[in-house]
């Protein structure tokens, strides 16, 4: 009779693998990381390791993948939650410095390691993040009142997911602030400056140069 797999314990040991590959991925990329390293940092063998996933890149995938796919759920549940645009943006900001709170690990692989995989699997991964990131700059061009799909609304939201993975460098645990506290203040931060960001103007050009025919050459 084949053995009936425990599914809670199959789940937080499959979750225990990812995330503790997650930080090796972070701490020593994806290169630098052996399957051995693995097995020892989730003590277990490698033959208990091989029994949930294939290999090192079935690894970065599925943490890639499950974790642009709960930036995508969050996305969703903040857009269907809050009709106003002004609410829907600060949601979305205060929700995204949480989920990356406990999850900054697989952030990295997202952005970091995304590039050893598969083209296929890039593809599917990165299309994920560029519905995310169109669903921040879709919310900026509401608030600022601009018409769908302006010319900065993706710079603002690509600006201002650099502050929020930036913060993750230096916030630790202990500090006077939380992670909650410090995603008000991005909030803040961002709202307090999304109406004055305005289209530089356009450079001017340099005079062409002189085409008349017989300009001595040197």
């Amino acid at each position: 009779m084949a053995r009936i797999r425990d599914p809670a314990g199959y789940d937080g040991q499959r979750e225990m693998i990812l995330s503790n590959a997650a930080q090796l991925f972070a701490q020593r990329g994806y290169a630098g990381t052996s399957m051995n390293e693995v097995a020892a940092a989730c003590g277990v063998s490698k033959a208990t390791l091989y029994h949930y996933v294939r290999d090192k890149h079935e690894l970065a995938v599925r943490i890639a993948e499950e974790h642009v796919q709960r930036l995508e759920a969050v996305v969703r549940e903040v857009l269907a939650a809050n009709p106003s645009p002004d609410a829907r943006l600060r949601e979305l900001i205060l929700r995204f410095v949480a989920e990356y709170a406990v999850a900054q690990h697989a952030q990295r692989v997202l952005t970091e390691d995304v590039r050893f995989l598969a083209a296929a699997d890039q593809v599917r991964i990165l299309d994920a993040e560029r519905r995310v990131v169109a669903a921040f700059a879709d919310t900026i061009d509401a608030v600022r009142g601009d018409r769908a799909a302006s010319r900065l609304g993706k710079p603002m939201a690509m600006l201002l997911f650099g502050m929020i993975n930036w913060m993750f460098t230096w916030l630790k645990p202990g500090r006077a602030l939380d992670h909650a506290e410090i995603g008000a203040m991005v909030a803040d931060l961002f709202f307090g400056g999304v109406h004055a960001v305005r289209m530089p103007d356009a450079p001017s050009l340099p005079p062409p140069a002189s085409t008349k025919t017989g300009a001595k050459r040197r």
